[in-house]
């Protein structure tokens, strides 16, 4: 039997279920079909793995025509109704510029000469639809590339505030971010600078308008660092942010000893 078709070897490796008893037979004793099939299911298993991300990014129409022109699919109309560079146009054969040979006049036909190397039909085929495998991963790899970006600086900012000094600590000065994350939740960036006192540490509290309660965000280490606001912490009560410094005394409320507090505003 001779090779399968390698369109019909595109069609098993994206799982269609159209492989006859003959072709299943020849792939059990045929590695180069093997080969073939397991290079497209790859192909195949790398396209699918951009399905479930949502929606991607469209990218550049720089990237399509390059791949028009890789591949020399010609020009391809863009939504807005242009056209994308053209792939260049195949040159024509160059013409033998030397004289034809005599023919032998004792001779009834001329002898035929042998045609140059070129590609068996079947690979120049593998060759293209591989050349198009490719380029799907190059499009999916360039959208995946954008939808990444656009995900790692979906940070909204949507309420700030200035942590003005207590008394005790006069010198102090603080600010509050607020930084809605793509996924719906929020976190509290602070940043401080004070001088700081011997065995203590740092300390960032979330507090309601009238000081009825409070939620330890965490220690803060350094000057600046954020903070997740806890899923069951509105924000709109808790509206104080305080930092306040602890003594290692194993007691997990506050001190009494805040260094700087400020309100929240919305934007």
């Amino acid at each position: 039997m001779p090779h399968i078709d390698p369109e019909r070897l595109a069609l098993f490796a994206m799982g269609e279920p159209v492989a006859t008893a003959s072709e299943t037979e020849h792939l059990a004793d045929c590695a180069a079909c093997v080969d073939d099939l397991a290079a497209l299911r790859h192909v195949a298993v790398a396209g699918r793995a951009s399905i479930d991300i949502g929606d991607l990014e469209s990218p550049p129409e720089a990237v399509w025509a390059r791949i028009s022109s890789e591949l020399g699919l010609g020009t391809r109309v863009l939504d807005g109704g242009e056209e994308s560079a053209p792939a260049a146009a195949a040159q024509p054969a160059p013409v033998d510029a030397r004289p034809a040979l005599p023919v032998d006049p004792e001779s009834s036909s001329v002898e035929p000469q042998p045609a140059h190397d070129a590609a068996p039909p079947r690979r120049r085929l593998m060759t293209r639809l591989f050349a198009l495998a490719a380029s799907v991963v190059l499009v999916a790899g360039v959208s995946l590339g954008v939808w990444a970006i656009n995900q790692g600086s979906g940070l909204t900012e949507v309420a700030e505030a200035t942590l003005d000094p207590f008394p005790d600590h006069p010198d102090a000065v603080g600010a509050a971010v607020v930084e809605e994350r793509p996924d719906g939740t929020f976190a509290v960036r602070v940043k401080v600078d004070a001088d700081a006192a011997p065995d203590t540490f740092r300390e960032v509290w979330l507090i309601t308008a009238d000081a009825s309660a409070l939620v330890s965000l965490g220690v803060m280490d350094g000057e600046e660092q954020t903070f997740a606001v806890p899923a069951d912490v509105d924000l709109r009560d808790y509206v104080l942010v305080d930092v306040s410094q602890e003594p290692v005394d194993g007691d997990p409320t506050h001190s009494g000893d805040s260094i700087v507090r400020g309100e929240l505003t919305f934007l």
